[in-house]
């Protein structure tokens, strides 16, 4: 008999808070043993109709009633009703000890149920269904927590308003605006944009500022290579125009490099793979090798850019997955993984063929799946235009917002400097001229809340 198991049964049948801190989480198919198995069920069957541990009797009376088992099964399990004593064990250690037991059988039967399917012993489940399998068994847990009870928890509730949330503020004051100070961790969000308007440049100027802030910066590209980022973020950070950056001499090169270096405490990571080959499985074991081989924990991650990644869930030469399934997968996929690794995630995306030449572009621009901004946190088009172009600005106009009112500065300006691939803060008047912008609607509401308060005053 294991040792582990018959202690689970024991504390079963003499602790009852025990009992209701493990039976939901408990399965009779993490029994190794047949009896144990049988025993549990019996148990967890009376507590479940009754509300209260049978005491060894009454347990033995309903073993006596079962009519799957041997008259030899059926003395064997009396046999361990009969052994068990009277010794509680330490309550809080007991539920550590069956936590880890059902984690690690809820593992090891995962891992045989995918070998056996693997190998085409499963009639029901196909080989597509191991990954549910295995993180199923992987997320095994005690978790009491069944949810927020609005009337006895207004305190916990409070508190949540008036934390202050982690994020990673923007270097442009519009954007910090639109987010309430920045991007917070266990979201995802993504630029829209046509072809050559600025997805990556948007990306590398935040990357930049994210740098300069101290914050560790991932960066994973499967457009363009490596060292194409890289010079971007150079000719961000070194103040040099891109097409210049090779006629630097290496000694003023140097200089610059080891200036930034000296002015912030992060590190800036480059990772290329090819054009739709990664997922979020790659990029997650692409973490846990930064972090064993150079002590690498980002704190943002940009993906440059979501529409060329592929999926986990589905092959994308899969004749039966259309666009709209398989980049809300992808979506879905960076999601989690943003809230698996407990940081922003920012991205991009192409507008559909009709964007691409509009000036006002809208969600229904977005390229392959509507899925996208389903799933996305903070969703913003970047509007170019000859006149734009001209004036050396880039239109942002918010398309999704769950940090903030979208129609609240939905439209807005930022200078661009694509020569140095950086983006800056215009001069008010440069927004004036907008319409439908959200912006006069908030200066009102700022001007009536002060007018208010001034008439209160006494």
């Amino acid at each position: 008999m294991n040792k582990v198991e018959n202690l689970i049964l024991k504390n079963l049948l003499l602790d009852e808070v025990f009992v209701r801190k493990s039976l939901p989480f408990i399965k009779a198919e993490y029994f190794a043993d047949f009896l144990e198995k049988k025993l549990y069920e019996v148990i967890a069957k009376y507590f479940t109709q009754y509300n209260a541990i049978p005491t060894k009797e009454a347990l033995e009376i309903e073993v006596g009633q079962l009519d799957t088992i041997s008259d030899e099964q059926h003395k064997n399990i009396l046999h361990i009703i009969r052994e068990i004593d009277e010794e509680k064990s330490e309550p809080d250690w007991i539920v550590d000890v069956t936590e880890k037991w059902c984690q690690d059988r809820a593992l090891y039967i995962a891992l045989m149920s995918s070998i056996k399917i693997a190998e085409g012993n499963d009639e029901q489940r196909a080989a597509g269904s191991i990954p549910s399998i295995l993180s199923d068994a992987l997320a095994v847990s005690f978790d009491n927590h069944i949810g927020h009870d609005y009337l006895e928890d207004y305190e916990e509730r409070y508190e949540f308003y008036h934390k202050t949330e982690d994020k990673i503020p923007f270097d442009l004051e519009f954007f910090n605006k639109i987010t309430k100070g920045g991007l917070p961790n266990k979201t995802l969000n993504i630029a829209l944009a046509g072809t050559g308007v600025g997805k990556s440049l948007f990306m590398c100027h935040v990357a930049s500022s994210a740098l300069l802030q101290g914050k560790n910066v991932l960066y994973i590209t499967l457009e363009m290579a490596e060292e194409k980022i890289a010079e971007r973020i150079d000719s961000n950070l070194l103040n040099c125009d891109i097409q210049n950056l090779n006629q630097l001499p290496k000694m003023m090169y140097d200089n610059k490099v080891t200036s930034i270096a000296k002015k912030t405490e992060g590190k800036l990571i480059v990772k290329e793979y090819p054009t739709a080959s990664a997922h979020c499985g790659h990029f997650k074991s692409l973490l846990n090798e930064l972090a064993l081989k150079k002590s690498f924990k980002p704190d943002i991650i940009f993906i440059d850019y979501l529409n060329i990644c592929a999926s986990s869930r589905f092959k994308g030469n899969a004749g039966n997955v259309n666009s709209y399934s398989y980049i809300k997968a992808i979506a879905e996929e960076l999601r989690g993984l943003a809230v698996e690794a407990n940081l922003p995630i920012v991205s991009a995306t192409q507008t559909t063929r009709s964007g691409f030449a509009s000036s006002d572009i809208d969600l229904t621009d977005t390229s392959e799946s509507f899925g996208l901004p389903a799933t996305a946190d903070l969703m913003f088009a970047l509007i170019s235009s000859e006149e734009l172009e001209g004036l050396g600005q880039i239109m942002v106009k918010q398309l999704k917002n769950r940090y903030n009112d979208p129609t609240v500065n939905k439209r807005f300006v930022v200078g661009i400097d694509r020569a140095k691939m950086r983006l800056y803060d215009v001069e008010q008047s440069a927004q004036q001229n907008l319409s439908d912008s959200g912006q006069d609607d908030m200066e009102k509401v700022e001007e009536n809340l002060s007018k208010k308060f001034a008439s209160l005053k006494v």
